[in-house]
């Protein structure tokens, strides 16, 4: 008798959530084409360009709307058990709200598993191609690219800097290259200035490059018309890469565990503060298992009441847990960005208040 109720259970669920998250991800695609309609146009985009731009977009949309599909889910499926007294005839078989919810939480298992990978993964890859478009394409968020007036220390006394890199052609604009006396960090031996440096065969070429030479008693000055960067003397082998430069402006979004993780330790190394990089860090981690949570707290709403309630009722309700965590998840975020929290505990925060909070519905309505 379990088994049939399990899998009545995970049927009822599964067929719930893929409905919920193709209408989510349809009212998302349907609400961005709005609005970004008139970009589309006034840049004379392809059609197969806007189809790529969605197809990449919709891996985020799921990533996103996954809980509330789950919420929705669970609230349809244990709703409409206890709408029509289903509920009354699982516990007269002797089954415990506790063995009652497993099928549930089973079913939000594989969903954050699958989501810890999905997240972590794929929403990033995708992430990365439809930003491009935006930045590149769309002339979207322009101003948060990231790739001006960027320091690299490449040896101990050898520093690169860059006014501007250009993502579609791989161009820096610009550049100086300095190299000091490992004696003195005062002591400039040699610069190289050069209005381009592009990546080609797996190369630096430097574009009208002025070296200047400091060792001797006068400035020695060679020009450069065109000139692989590795050729000039002295100068170590420059172990710098265009995706190197390009991660500079990658958001937290298009960066997998590892990338952000490594973004990361360069910030410590540099000095800089990354309170807001932690927390988005840990919350690549916490927001999978939101899944479980809402299953927790949507089987404790379900249950709360003795008295039925229709659809409309039950999608109400399922919006309303959603924003209030969603809103509760990005007040408790601001803080942990402020380091005014610590960045694991406030990537934790909005579950482990809302699980406290399903579990005492639970126990005072159940037992």
């Amino acid at each position: 008798m379990g088994k049939q109720i399990d899998k009545y259970i995970v049927v009822s669920f599964a067929k719930i959530y893929l409905f919920a998250l193709l209408c989510f991800i349809l009212i998302f695609i349907l609400i961005d084409l709005f609005e970004t309609l008139d970009r589309f146009i006034d840049n004379r985009i392809p059609a197969s360009t806007i189809i790529s731009y969605y197809y990449y977009y919709t891996p985020e949309i799921i990533k996103l709307v996954t809980p509330v599909a789950v919420l929705l889910a669970t609230l349809f499926t244990a709703g409409s058990m206890v709408n029509y007294n289903e509920i009354i005839a699982v516990k007269n078989t002797g089954i415990s709200l506790i063995r009652f919810m497993l099928p549930f939480l089973s079913s939000g298992i594989v969903i954050t598993s699958f989501s810890m990978y999905f997240n972590n993964w794929v929403v990033p890859e995708a992430n990365k191609k439809k930003f491009y478009i935006e930045r590149n394409l769309l002339r979207k968020n322009i101003t948060t690219i990231g790739l001006n007036k960027l320091y690299f220390q490449q040896s101990e006394n050898q520093f690169l800097l860059i006014e501007n890199f250009r993502e579609q052609d791989l161009t820096a604009e610009k550049i100086s290259l300095q190299l000091y006396s490992r004696d003195s960090a005062v002591i400039m031996l040699k610069r190289i200035d050069a209005k381009e440096m592009k990546w080609q065969d797996n190369k630096w070429i430097l574009f009208e490059a002025v070296e200047r030479n400091f060792t001797s008693n006068y400035e020695k000055l060679i020009r450069h018309q065109t000139i692989p960067l590795d050729s000039i003397k002295d100068i170590e082998r420059i172990s710098l890469k265009p995706e190197q430069i390009i991660r500079k402006r990658l958001k937290p979004d298009e960066m997998n565990y590892g990338e952000l993780e490594e973004f990361i330790s360069g910030m410590i190394k540099a000095g800089q503060n990354t309170d807001r990089q932690m927390v988005d860090f840990y919350s690549k981690t916490a927001f999978p298992f939101s899944s479980i949570i809402v299953i927790i707290l949507g089987i404790a709403v379900s249950t709360y009441s003795r008295q039925r309630r229709g659809l409309a009722m039950q999608f109400g309700i399922c919006i309303l847990i959603s924003f209030i965590y969603l809103g509760f998840s990005k007040i408790s975020h601001s803080f942990g960005y402020n380091g005014d929290l610590n960045p694991l505990f406030t990537a934790w925060l909005a579950n482990l208040v809302f699980a406290a909070v399903g579990i005492t519905l639970l126990y005072r309505n159940n037992y």
